[in-house]
């Protein structure tokens, strides 16, 4: 079995981060990196102690959430929380940075930011990115498959196949087939 790459592995973490996400709108995660070693995480929700939007619901005022805290200024809140410098740092989202998070991350010198979906990628944040000579990077992220889920895989393809062997009504295998593409897709 070979290696991830240092990108999948931190884009990974970031992934994992967005699991712990309160926001019942879109789950966030960051992960700030230095030298190849992780320094901080966050995900988006809200203030420590605070109602949660899985909880509660959302706040909305002028179509953002004022309740949820992103997980780009979460993690560089957690730096500044424990007196970790972030100059010279990169950082893993999960999703492109919003304006906002954007110049928080250039004013605490983070240098690359490495983003596994677009979404709503502000032109005027491109641009403070590219002013501030801060490389923004996309980076396809690759789920890994454990051994015990390609063996899953091979046995729900297997019965697919013996389903199409059978009498089974040919638009009934397809459904199931397509379900199953989407499932291990």
């Amino acid at each position: 079995m070979g290696r991830i790459s240092w990108d999948q592995y931190f884009m990974s973490q970031s992934h994992l981060l967005a699991m712990r996400s309160t926001c019942t709108r879109l789950a966030v995660g960051a992960t700030i990196v230095r030298d190849k070693r992780i320094i901080a995480g966050g995900y988006n929700g809200s203030i420590a102690g605070g109602v949660h939007c899985s909880d509660e619901g959302c706040y909305v005022i002028e179509n953002h959430c004022v309740r949820t805290i992103h997980a780009e200024m979460n993690a560089l809140l957690q730096c500044a929380k424990f007196g970790v410098p972030t100059a010279g740092a990169e950082i893993y989202v999960t999703h492109f940075p919003c304006l906002q998070c954007c110049k928080a991350l250039i004013q605490a010198g983070i240098k690359t930011v490495y983003y596994a979906t677009d979404y709503k990628n502000h032109p005027y944040a491109i641009e403070l990115f590219e002013q501030a000579d801060v490389k923004i990077e996309f980076v396809k992220f690759e789920k890994t498959i454990s051994e015990a889920d390609k063996g899953k895989d091979e046995l729900i393809l297997h019965l697919l196949n013996k389903l199409s062997e059978s009498n089974t009504d040919d638009d009934v295998v397809q459904a199931l087939r397509n379900k199953a593409d989407q499932i291990l897709s």
